[in-house]
């Protein structure tokens, strides 16, 4: 594979004359082992497979067509996803690797019987659970479990009698990575994605929605406090999704937890309050505390109509936040203006 230019200028010519052969199979394989970003040459070999696909179904006589034909095309994906297997080792973010694995899924959907691709979809969990234990924070691997866990359930509606879900078992899973490494970025932002959800699912009331967010509270707290002097933005961009409760701005929104009456909001805005001062002793340089305590400030404020106690310390935190994130300080001032 010295000479990659004319090996891809060959291949080009056949696939556009469609002498769709093993042979070309094998070379895409050997130019994508190279360099797998060639988002050509994944589509050459779409159309490679496409094309023993269709001669799978051909080259059967109708009476064996059924079980010849899709055991032919499973041999094909089969092999194909073991291909993409290395490939996926090696170049974990690659973004084509996950979307032509996709693709052969989508394929196999749309070839193959329901058992055997449920089948083939539950296997992919298994991969990705793998993939994401060698790299948790692997927001491709993220994203296609996702798309994984959606095709089983869809799948669940079409083979069985009731829906199955699969929310309290990603729930697991989130706290099971979160556990692992409290600055797991997707594991938080997936958490706060499948808690809606969640609820909806669990049939919660009042009462136990009140509980959820209070336990939730609890366990990002808890974090916070292991390190508060943390740059970590993963546990504060989730802490400010479960604020966002005690925000009028966001009443009703599809992803509040419980609704709150304006005192239950000015409680628990002043509890946060409360902790955020404390934490912010000994860490002194962490620009999150101070904008979380601006932030909740201004809830209160549109919430009571009134400044809370707590005012006076705005001006201060300004400034602070002027001194720790220098590349936004016009925007600090452009508050301390309208605040101050």
């Amino acid at each position: 594979m010295e000479f990659r230019e004319p090996t891809y200028r060959r291949l080009q010519a056949k696939i556009h004359e469609r002498q769709y052969t093993r042979d070309l199979l094998n070379k895409t394989t050997r130019l994508l082992e190279i360099n797998p970003e060639y988002y050509t040459i994944w589509n050459y070999r779409r159309l490679l497979l496409q094309s023993f696909f269709v001669e799978a179904n051909s080259s059967v006589s109708d009476a064996k067509k059924d079980n010849a034909t899709d055991d032919r095309i499973q041999k094909c994906i089969n092999e194909d996803l073991g291909f993409l297997i290395p490939l996926l080792r090696t170049f974990p973010k690659c973004y084509w690797i996950w979307n032509y694995r996709l693709w052969l899924l989508a394929e196999a959907s749309r070839l193959l019987p329901p058992s055997t691709v449920h089948e083939l979809w539950q296997k992919e969990l298994g991969l990705v659970g793998k993939m994401l234990s060698l790299d948790g924070r692997n927001f491709h691997g993220w994203g296609y479990r996702r798309k994984v866990v959606s095709a089983l359930e869809e799948m669940s509606l079409k083979m069985h009698s009731s829906p199955i879900t699969m929310t309290e078992e990603e729930f697991k899973y989130t706290t099971k990575m979160i556990e692992t490494n409290l600055s797991n970025f997707s594991a938080w932002h997936r958490r706060s994605k499948l808690i809606p959800k969640l609820l909806q699912e669990r049939n919660t009331n009042h009462e136990e929605r009140r509980q959820f967010l209070d336990q939730e509270l609890e366990l990002v707290q808890r974090a916070l406090w292991a390190d508060p002097d943390s740059k970590d933005q993963s546990l504060w961009f989730y802490h400010q999704y479960l604020i966002s409760n005690f925000d009028s701005r966001c009443a009703g929104d599809n992803a509040e937890i419980v609704h709150l009456s304006n005192d239950d909001k000015l409680t628990y805005i002043k509890a946060q309050i409360e902790d955020l001062r404390d934490m912010l002793d000994g860490a002194e340089s962490c620009k999150w505390i101070y904008q979380r305590l601006l932030d909740l400030i201004l809830m209160s404020k549109s919430l009571d109509g009134r400044w809370p106690v707590e005012a006076p310390d705005v001006e201060s935190w300004i400034e602070k936040l002027e001194e720790l994130d220098p590349l936004r300080k016009n925007r600090w001032k452009d508050l301390r203006i309208h605040l101050v």
